[in-house]
This record gives structure tokens, sequence and C-alpha cells, in this order.
């Protein structure tokens, strides 16, 4: 048998599978699907915590993460302090004990594993309960991209506590995980909410502390998601009242009784009383009651309950109030007393019982809708803070969260919620399939904070043993602040940021200055919504979970033709196409012959794109480019390199006009956010003055490389009615046109120094531009090979052959910084004396008189005999199939002036003498490039 005060069935526990735990040096036992909390209960131990401050006995008073009291700390198999009895689950062997306010960290190695993982989805929907399950339904029918995340072990939300519409429950979840755009995460707390939809969860990936996962899972994983449209329907805590010894074990939420009853079997008691504020106790009393559990009277704030019914047998007391609770270690009796005008009146009721039932309210679980950027407003008919419906995230709020304290009302709001994301993101959703539901006639509740008494006794914030005494103090100070006296009282400051305590607290601030509770507000609200290991924070980023993972359009293709890849920033782009029996040195010196000699193409689509446009578009480049952008004609493209403050080189890439206020700008893939927050960064923060608007496009356009000699045969075949002469389209230059059909951006650029366009269609086209230019036989080449044939022409790669610490002047690049502009981002530092200095470190080429391939950070030395003064390093290093040999770049102090000279490179087996060049090794008139 589990405990004495186990019901005889009934409950989502597993009745046939028993589990053995210890808690406080004892032996017990409880089933599976049992919490601490739960099992606890079944064995009818309530004293299971001390309060910090006071050190006062503390019970079992909630039922899930809100819990303020019943802290514990595990033992066995690992140490893990200052968890709530309520959301540990369960499991065989389970060691653990009671705490006042603090436990003890782990004195040995921790041999679980934890890590982090990256998501993206068109729907976020936070919380499983009736509103979160039809919200999510309803945007999965829509085809998208939908991940629900909830902290229970599984989906139902308060469903579970009540036991009801579980079928329904079981077939939506069902119909979530078959599902292949949905994510259904359970044991995961969402607990930050951050700008542009990023949410970061956290999933439990075992049965909590106990049996380990399999060697490959961890026991803890971050999610980080990023969500076109989030759906909150986070639901809402149950909320207490500060009267005397209201922190006795056996004091506690109505709604956690019927939790412990109807979820987990449980009866919380034998006699109870109930105080209630509205008329969500009443189903509780008659649960219990229909369970065995007597119940002595239920005490209704309200004169005049009106839809309340009491279970048979149970006084009905309207207007009465808790003035009394007697135990210690357990409450025995309640005192009741009418209650009129603010004080007690008339003659004491005094009832046995070891159960004491409060319903004060609830309240809307808004923590992530304020992180969101949203305000809670205090509607005076829930007597509570709900989302006001002003936020700057893309989201919605449904269910009890937005107010709706009623199932019907839930899960239509639920299904509303989840049409207006899916439609908002894109997409068409079907109709609702919600179970049928019949709300009971609702009496409006009433907000009441204190009740006479003790105010040293009556507790407020029952974690930090904030008493009502502590609030007066704190006023009578001078305090007008729900911050301030937060901060004097710490009330609110536990590990559970005030879920049961905060409206409360703000209510009896807002009582003892005489305003109005909606006027004084709540406090912030900051992540983490619940606590969060440092192990989870701290855990791996290793593998596909190290970073987001982003393909091109042309993905599958890459795959399915054998292409090995590399990771460029979050990309994978293709690194090369190795045939039968070649190797990457074999492969890429095929696909550099096919772009010199003939023609070759490139997925480029993962280069940056912002759209900058805007009356002033021309005047912000102007100041962020080194050279002249306002010049440029519409129709035609400029290369341009942008600085730092300090005169070093940030980025690269082109700069094309589409009209006098339209320009597209184009980075090198791995700063394409960077770049993107530096123009936002300027333009907030020193030019908000500019008329300017900047827009990432990276991913609207999908771009192709066509290269080599043949490439404007190719090109005329596919585009009958582009003029593609050297005369009729220039270098440089671009036109908008068609190309094997599709509409089409082409520019005249070369990152190859050979005769090459880059042809941009819509995301969706690439694959049929790709594969038009594939039927003609077209070598496709991948990232080696560009880098090869880039290398050949000088060309420098921002981040592989610069470091921070080189100028445009350092690259060659001196014909791209202006004379004339009056200023720009980076000219004063352009006059500093070591910035001028003729001997810094100058972008050179290199080849190595022995023909070694040099590897690349290698030193570069004067002599080679000591003393060996380091000149520089190799920045890039290839074997090159027009040069018929291996070259390098790299960065040597005053290199330029030493084409030429020998300088030795350090290799593994000692020194190689190298030869100095200049940096364009191949074609240096440019002549196979203008074609």
């Amino acid at each position: 048998m589990s405990g004495a005060f186990r019901t005889a069935r009934g409950g989502l526990v597993d009745r046939d599978r028993p589990l053995r735990f210890r808690f406080d040096g004892v032996e017990y036992e409880g089933l599976q699907g049992d919490t601490l909390a739960s099992a606890l209960l079944a064995n009818g131990v309530h004293h299971v915590a001390s309060s910090i401050r006071l050190g006062r006995p503390r019970g079992v008073f909630a039922a899930g993460v809100e819990e303020p009291n019943a802290l514990v700390q595990i033992e066995e198999p690992f140490p893990e302090p200052m968890l709530p009895a309520t959301t540990v689950e369960l499991y065989d062997g389970l060691v653990a004990r009671g705490l006042r306010g603090r436990g003890r960290l782990a004195d040995r190695p921790d041999p679980a594993r934890y890590d982090a993982t990256h998501a993206h989805c068109d729907v976020l929907v936070v919380g499983a309960g009736p509103a979160g399950l039809a919200a999510a339904a309803v945007a999965a029918s829509s085809g998208a991209r939908v991940i629900v995340v909830d902290d229970q072990p599984r989906p139902g939300g308060s469903l579970l506590g009540a036991a009801e519409h579980l079928d329904w429950v079981a077939s939506v979840a069902g119909g979530l995980r078959a599902a292949p755009e949905v994510r259904l995460l359970t044991r995961t707390t969402a607990f930050g909410y951050y700008d542009d939809n990023h949410v970061v969860a956290v999933e439990r990936r075992t049965n909590h502390l106990g049996a380990q996962a399999p060697a490959h899972r961890s026991r803890e994983r971050v999610w980080r998601i990023r969500a076109r449209h989030v759906v909150l329907a986070t639901g809402a805590h149950e909320r207490s009242l500060a009267f005397a010894d209201n922190d006795r074990p056996g004091v506690m939420l109505a709604g956690a009784a019927q939790t412990y009853l109807r979820r987990y079997g449980v009866r919380p008691g034998r006699r109870a009383v109930v105080l209630t504020t509205n008329d969500s106790a009443y189903a509780v009393a008659r649960d219990l009651h229909a369970a065995g559990v007597e119940i002595a009277a239920v005490a209704d704030l309200r004169d005049s309950p009106g839809a309340g019914r009491a279970p048979h047998g149970a006084e009905l007391l309207p207007g009465w109030a808790v003035a009394g609770v007697t135990g210690a270690d357990r409450i025995s009796a309640v005192t009741l007393r009418r209650l009129a005008g603010g004080a007690f009146t008339g003659p004491e009721l005094r009832l046995d019982a070891d159960l004491l039932l409060v319903s004060g309210g609830w309240n809307p679980v808004g923590a992530l809708y304020g992180q969101a950027g949203g305000r809670l407003a205090y509607d005076d008919g829930l007597g509570a803070f709900r989302p006001d419906g002003g936020c700057r995230q893309a989201l919605e709020v449904a269910g009890s969260v937005a107010g709706t304290y009623t199932l019907k009302g839930c899960l239509a709001e639920g299904a509303a919620a989840g049409a207006r994301a899916a439609e908002a993101t894109g997409f068409r959703p079907g109709e609702p399939d919600l179970p049928e539901t019949a709300d009971p006639e609702v009496t409006p509740g009433v907000a009441v904070w204190t009740l006479p008494g003790d105010p040293a006794t009556s507790l407020v914030d029952l974690q930090r043993d904030v008493t009502v005494a502590d609030i007066a103090r704190a006023t009578g100070t001078g305090m007008r602040s729900a911050e301030h006296v937060k901060r004097y009282t710490t009330a609110g400051t536990a590990h559970d940021q005030g879920r049961t305590s905060g409206t409360l607290t703000s209510g009896i601030v807002a009582e003892m200055l005489g305003v109005n509770v909606g006027d004084l507000g709540t406090t912030t609200f900051r992540p983490p919504y619940a606590p969060v290991s440092f192990a989870a924070l701290a855990g791996r980023d290793r593998g596909m979970r190290f970073d987001p993972v982003r393909v091109t359009a042309l993905h599958a293709w890459h795959v399915a033709a054998g292409a090995l890849f590399e990771n460029v920033g979050q990309w994978k782009r293709p690194w090369y196409y190795p045939r039968d029996g070649e190797d990457m040195a074999a492969a890429v010196l095929r696909e550099c012959r096919a772009a010199r000699e003939g023609v070759a193409m490139m997925d480029a689509s993962t280069l940056g794109k912002i759209d900058v446009r805007g009356a002033d578009a021309a005047v912000f480049l102007d100041r962020l480019y080194t050279n002249m952008i306002s010049t440029l004609k519409p129709g035609a493209i400029r290369y341009g390199v942008m600085c730092r403050p300090d005169g070093m080189v940030l980025d690269d890439g082109t700069v094309i006009r589409l009209a006098e206020d339209r320009f597209l700008v184009t980075t090198t893939t791995g700063n394409a956010a960077v770049i993107l927050d530096w123009m936002e960064e300027w333009l907030q923060t020193e030019w908000p003055q500019l008329r300017v608007y900047c827009t990432s496009v990276t991913e609207q356009w999908a771009t192709v490389a066509l290269v080599g000699p043949e490439s404007r045969e190719v090109l005329a075949s596919l585009a009958p009615g582009l003029d593609v002469s050297r005369d009729g389209f220039g270098f440089m230059t671009w036109r908008d046109t068609t190309v094997a059909g599709l509409d089409a951006r082409v520019c005249r650029i070369s990152f190859s120094g050979e005769l090459a366009y880059e042809i941009n269609v819509s995301w969706w086209d690439a694959l049929a531009l790709w594969e038009a230019l594939a039927e003609r036989g077209i070598t496709p080449y991948g990232t080696q090979t560009m880098h090869v044939l880039r290398a050949e022409k000088g060309y420098p790669i921002i981040g592989q052959d610069t470091d921070g610490t080189v100028t445009p002047h350092d690259l060659g690049l001196g014909w791209a910084v202006s004379r004339t502009k009056a200023d720009f981002i980076g000219k004063r530092s352009f006059t500093r004396t070591d910035t001028a200095r003729t001997d810094r470190k100058q972008l050179v080429g290199l080849l190595p008189d022995g023909g070694e391939l040099l590897p690349e950070g290698a030193h570069l030395v004067a002599a080679a005999e000591p003393p060996l003064t380091a000149l520089g390093h190799v920045t890039s290093s290839y074997h090159s199939a027009a040069l018929g040999r291996t070259f390098a770049l790299a960065l040597i102090e005053g290199g330029r002036d030493l084409v030429g000279r020998t300088v030795w490179a350090t290799l593994d087996d000692g020194l190689a003498p190298v030869t100095i060049t200049g940096a364009v090794l191949y074609d240096p008139e440019g002549a196979r490039r203008d074609g």
C-alpha cells in the first residue's frame, strides 16, 4: 500500500508500479506518476520543511511550480538543492530531506550530461492545458510548424487536476505527436521571453534526477526557440489570503487539494474547512466530500455566494472568515467568525479539522507576457492583473492567463488564438475539434487581501517569511512603490518569484496606502520564470546543438550530388563535390579547371543581402562605406569596404543601386547579421534623423554564380531576351530579366576573376534555375574552389585574410577609400601615426620555392638562422590548377616593398623558403574578367 491517505481507486498514477523512497530518514512507498509532494501526503507527511527566517513548520501548500513551502534537498542519486517537492517526479530510490530555505551543493562531480539546442517554428504554444492544446491543434491543422512546451510530464494542464476530458487530451496529444511539422515538448518550462519572439526553455529529459537516460541523451536541455508567432496559454495560479497562522501545515490552496485527489488519488486530509472568495472552491469541496473527506464548513467571504453549492452535510457560512488556526506540526482546529466592515463580529465557531483549504482568487500567469514587453492591467471583476492586450511581440494570449476561467471559454479562446497565429504566419487553419462542455453559472468573486488578526503571524510571502507587519513597516517608512516594498521586505524575491504572493502584496500595500491596486501595479517580471540549474545554462553547445543550422533552397540537390559540407556562420555550404575515387585535392583541382577553362556554377545564396531604402539611403551608405556610394547610378554596382571607427576593416561586399532611394547591399556570409546590427546601431543611436530602413532579404533571394569563359553563351541560351554582349551588359552592372523562364536579377559581378554572372531568383525558384543549368552539364563547385579562385586574384576574405588589425590600405584597397568625402566611419583613424605607418602588415602573395602547401597560420620569419625575426603569417594557402603549383596569401610587415625577396615559413619539420609576390597571381590585367 502506498499510504493511508491514498484512495482505493482513481487518479492518473500507476497502482501496479510501487516506488520506494526515503524522506528525512524514513522509508516510504509511492506510485509511478506521483510527485514527491503527493507521495508524502499519501503517507500522511505534512510537516515537510521549515521557514527560512522564523523556523516555523511548513507543509505542502500548492501542487505545482508555484509551491512556496515544501522545499527539499535531493540526496541520492545526486545532490540537488532547493527543489519544490511538488515538481520532483517520484522515482525508485529517491532520497530527500526537507529544508529551511537553504540547500547544499554537491560535493562530487555531476555525472550527468547537459546540452542546448535551437529550434525555429511558425507558432510556439506555451502551455498544454485546454487553451494551449486547442490552439496547437488548430495551428497544426494549417500545416504550420508548431512547437508546444509544457512543464508537466504529460499534457492536459488543469484538466489533469480535474480529471476531465482526458480522452480529448489524449486524442489531441496523439495527433500533435504524429504530425510531421509539430514538436510536443513535455517537462519543458519556458523561462525567458526576449525580443523577436526568442523564447528560452529548459527540458528535463529524465525522470528528474532518477534513472539516468541512455548515454546519448542528456539530463536537461536548454531550447532556444525562435517563433514567428507565440500563443501564451500559461494558465493561472490560485492565491491565498493573509490571516493569522496561515502558514501552518494543513493549510493548502483549494485547487491543489483537488489536484492531489483527482490526479494522484490522494486525500490531503480527513476533515476540512474551506475558506473562499469565489466559486471555484465549491467544486473542490464536493469532490473531496465524494472521496470520503468530511467537509466541516464552507466559509465564503461573500455575503451572497450565489451559485456556490456546498456538499451535503457541510455548513455554508456566507460572510464568515477564518479567525484563528490551532495546531503546530499540523492544524487541528479552525476558528471562524462573522466578518463585517473589515472586523470580526459575533461569536466564534471552532471546528475540528486537519485541513484548511483556501481560495483567495486566481492570478493569471503573466510573467512571460511581462517579459515580452506587455503590461498587466488590474481587472476589478477578476480581482487580479491580466494582460492588457498591448505588446510589441507577435503573440496571442488565451485561457485563464487572459482572465477566462471557464473551460468552455478557455477552449474557444485557445482555438481562436491558434487560428490567428496560423493566419498571421500565412497558413489557413482548419475547424477546431473541441469537447462538449457546459460551463456552470458563475458568481463574481471578491478581492480580499487580509483578514483581522495578528499581523506578525499573518504571512504574505510564505517562502520569505514576509508578514503583514513587515509590509506595514515598509509603507510606514514612506515607501509608495511595489518595487520598493519588494526590496525592503524581500517579498517576491525567492525561487517562486511571488507566484502566490505577488498580487497579494500589491493588494495589501494598496490597502495600507489607500490607493487603487490597479494604480499601484505589480513588480517587474524578469527571467527566469522558474529556477534553472547552472549546469543546464552551462551545458554543452556541441555538434548539431552548437548553433542553428541553416540550409539553402538547393541543399537537397547538393546532398544528392554527394557534396561534402562546411559550416560557414550558421550555414551548411557545399565544400566540394567529390566523384568516385577523388579526394578533396583532386575534386577541387577539377572544379577549378572547369571554372577557368569552361563554365562552372556555385550556390552563393548565403551571401548576406540587405535592402536599404529611404530618402537618406545614399547619405547613410556614404557614411558607412569608405568609398562614395551616392554617385552610383541606378543599374550600376560598386564594390565597397566598411571600417570600424578605429579604421580597421569590418566587412566588404557590393552595393547595387536599384533606384534613387533604394539599394541592395551584399555582405560576407558570416557577417550578414553583424552588418545589419551595425547599420541599425548607427541609425538608432547616432543618426536617428536619417530616413532609412534596413531589411534583411538574404533568404528571399537565391543566388547562383555562373563562372567561366563560356558563361556568356550559357546565359544567352537561358535568357534570350537579355543582351549579354560585353558592350550591352558591362562589368558591375545589373539587369532584371527572365532566365530559364524565371523572373531573375542578373548581376555582372565576379569573385573569381573570370567572366561571371550572379543570377538571383526567388528562393522558391532556386531549384528550377539550378536544374536548368545542371541539364547543360555545367560543373558545380564548392567553397574550397571559390577560395582558390578568389585567392589567385588576390581577393581577400574578411575574417580569414584579416584579423581585426587590418586597414583597407593594408589589403591593397586604398583605391576604395575616398579622398573627397567629408567623413565616413573610420576616416579620422587613417591619420593616426600607427595607422599611417608604411611598415604595417600588408597583404601579399607567396610562392613556396619547394612547392610545399604552407599551413595556414604559419609564421613567416626574415632569415633561416637565429635570431628569427617574425614578419607576419600565412592567411590562405592552396594548390592552383591555373598556376600549376601551390601558392599562398600572407600578411607581412611592409610586404609590398619586399616583393621578390625570400622569407621563410615555419613548418613542423623546419623552415621553408618562399618568395614574396604581389597579391594578384592570376590575370593581373583583368582581361579574363572583362571577357
